[in-house]
């Protein structure tokens, strides 16, 4: 969803915001689809310059969350407003404030990627000539200029991806919401909308994403919130979900294996805690409370000219944040049908 261009009496994001602003806030979002609550008692806080990712498998409600707070569902319950408008009680101002680049591509098969462009402009108002100038601004942006006389239907995925998202910043909107942003591209082409994403934010943009990708929340998000069963269940930067899972743990390969009992003894002392001994490969591992305490074991392994081979710190992944959070893994899903099925009801409604 494109749309129309921020009128002069609407909140802008500027250089001077405090970084504490608010971009969304809701409280309590409720959705129903008949005996189901896709979504239930959702609360987000999102920070104007920030990337706000939201976690969770199929079916979870994220996509429903982002249409509420898009106006393309209405709310069965609880408040929301972005950048203080109400979005119930001005849906209009909302659009003009908002991008959205949904999972599939609102873009035109038949015309060009810059007709396409061009055409969006013309959608939201734009003069023709203000139309052509944006759509080669977007298309440089995008690294689509070389194609931008090509139909879409000769373009790869990853390629309309980055024309879909192009299209929802024709009218520079401050935030901007991605659905699934990567969905279905290859390793390179997710990286390069990954870097497309962080430039947004470096533009200006504050940017809310829903993905089930781990490592996509993981790179991305300032913070996260994680999402089962159209229930919150936690929400954090990815350093404070994987704390709230255990400790880090450090691991160290000693370079003579004979001397391994000793490194352990002098790793026990120091950290206070006993560490697991692998004496065939000569490594240790120890758990680690704070990241600081590496330092001293490496500067008591020295003393004792103790030689390391190597030396490496693990965190808990979000794989395992979110296995303790919700006893499932993000590719297993929710039980319940599929978002869009419900959300097809409701139109039917």
């Amino acid at each position: 969803m494109n749309q129309t261009p921020i009128p002069t009496n609407a909140p802008h994001h500027t250089g001077d915001d405090r970084p504490d602003e608010v971009a969304v806030a809701a409280t309590g979002l409720v959705k129903v689809f008949g005996d189901n609550r896709a979504v239930d008692n959702i609360d987000l806080d999102v920070r104007r310059g920030e990337i706000y990712g939201v976690l969770g498998p199929n079916g979870a409600g994220k996509t429903t969350t982002l249409k509420m707070l898009a106006t393309l569902l209405h709310l069965d319950g609880g408040e929301a407003s972005i950048f203080g408008v109400d979005v119930r009680r001005d849906p209009h101002m909302i659009r003009q404030l908002i991008g959205v680049t949904g999972q599939y591509a609102s873009v035109d098969e038949n015309l060009t990627a810059r007709e396409n462009l061009w055409l969006f402009g013309r959608l939201m108002d734009l003069s023709s000539q203000e139309s052509k100038r944006r759509a080669m601004e977007l298309l440089e942006q995008f690294g689509l200029q070389e194609a931008a006389n090509r139909p879409i239907s000769a373009f790869s995925g990853g390629m309309r991806r980055r024309l879909d998202l192009a299209a929802s910043l024709i009218t520079r909107p401050p935030l901007i919401f991605l659905d699934e942003p990567t969905t279905g591209l290859d390793p390179r082409t997710r990286g390069q909308m990954w870097r497309t994403i962080r430039d947004l934010v470096t533009d200006g943009c504050t940017v809310l994403l829903t993905t089930q990708y781990l490592d996509e929340a993981d790179q991305l998000a300032d913070r996260i919130a994680v999402i089962d069963r159209g229930r919150m269940v936690a929400e954090g930067t990815p350093d404070q979900l994987k704390n709230s899972v255990g400790q880090s743990s450090l691991h160290l390969q000693v370079s003579e294996r004979d001397r391994i009992g000793r490194a352990a003894t002098l790793i026990e002392q120091v950290l206070g805690s006993v560490p697991v001994l692998d004496p065939e490969a000569g490594s240790i591992t120890a758990p680690l409370d704070n990241t600081v305490r590496t330092a001293d074991v490496l500067i008591a392994l020295r003393d004792a000219d103790i030689c390391v081979a190597s030396v490496a710190m693990h965190k808990p992944t979000l794989d395992e944040v979110f296995l303790a959070l919700t006893g499932h893994a993000t590719d297993e899903g929710s039980p319940k049908a599929d978002e869009t099925d419900y959300e097809e009801l409701e139109v039917a409604r």
